[in-house]
């Protein structure tokens, strides 16, 4: 399970590191379908953390024995 758990964290680092980049350029950008694309960006910036931390708990809640 750790081994799943180090994955997928990593997995997560590199996405919102992409995020975080696409984020700056759209922001940067003056094109009408920018607006869109960053307000998608900011809300994946924000859910991402939130689903990993909902995947970390229910690992913590249904494998104990771990």
């Amino acid at each position: 399970m750790k081994k799943t758990k180090r994955i997928f964290a990593f997995i997560t680092a590199i996405l919102l590191i992409l995020l975080y980049i696409s984020t700056l350029v759209f922001a940067m950008i003056d094109h009408p379908i920018c607006n869109e694309l960053l307000k998608i960006s900011v809300a994946g910036t924000i859910v991402l953390p939130v689903l990993f931390y909902a995947y970390t708990l229910f690992c913590h809640l249904f494998h104990k024995d771990d």
